[in-house]
């Protein structure tokens, strides 16, 4: 059994939609990072020193150095899918698991920590507050640029391996495609190809069952 700390419509929703694909048994723990309530407590960060979700405590046994604790996401969806028999949503040739990974580690990286963090947390790139739009313009004009490449990989490369097989990718693209509705991006106009990419993700039943656990209306998808 796992227990999956989360926080609605964070990243970790990811990791939620995949343990609901793998049927796998596990427990939710709501953390939030606001005003570091729930992230920052000793308790959790003595279960995550990071301070950050997703984390993922796996109650039956240990994962790595930490005794049943397993952090950052493409750690915890590319883990998680290998416990599936067969072995489920990653592909099964070294390159295309090597072109998965690449888009895990980027998606992670540079979208999430980079370009989103320059959006929601400017303070961790600057103390002066007389920056912070600044870094918050920058941020958006990052997403966007981020965008524009998901876009026309997408467009250029819906039948490759990758984008035409439903794998652990595609829930972290899902996740990224929300927050540009929460940013005020008109997704469907400028990135069509994603939107389409999208509908078809929210179509399946796991996925559905994690945004209604998460209380994230199914509607913003549309």
């Amino acid at each position: 059994m796992y227990l999956l700390y989360y926080l609605p419509g964070a990243c970790s929703l990811a990791a939620h939609i995949l343990l609901e694909e793998l049927g796998q048994t596990f427990k939710l723990e709501f953390r939030s990072a606001v005003k570091g309530i729930g992230t920052q407590t000793p308790e959790y960060l003595s279960i995550n020193p990071k301070g950050r979700v997703p984390a993922l405590l796996c109650l039956d046994s240990s994962i790595g150095e930490v005794a049943g604790v397993l952090t950052e996401l493409p750690a915890i969806l590319l883990y998680l899918a290998n416990q599936s028999t067969p072995v489920s949503f990653i592909p099964d040739t070294p390159g295309e698991l090597g072109r998965c990974l690449e888009w895990l580690n980027w998606l992670s990286g540079t979208v999430h920590r980079l370009s989103y963090g320059q959006v929601w947390r400017p303070q961790r790139f600057v103390d002066d507050e007389s920056l912070f739009p600044a870094i918050v313009k920058k941020g958006r004009s990052n997403v966007m640029d981020n965008y524009t490449f998901i876009e026309q990989y997408i467009a250029a490369q819906s039948d490759s391996p990758l984008l035409s097989n439903y794998s652990i990718v595609h829930p972290v693209l899902l996740v990224f495609w929300m927050w540009g509705k929460w940013i005020d991006i008109d997704m469907g106009t400028h990135f069509p190809n994603w939107n389409q990419l999208v509908q078809s993700i929210v179509e399946r039943p796991a996925v559905q069952r994690a945004l209604a656990t998460e209380r994230i209306d199914i509607n913003i998808f549309k």
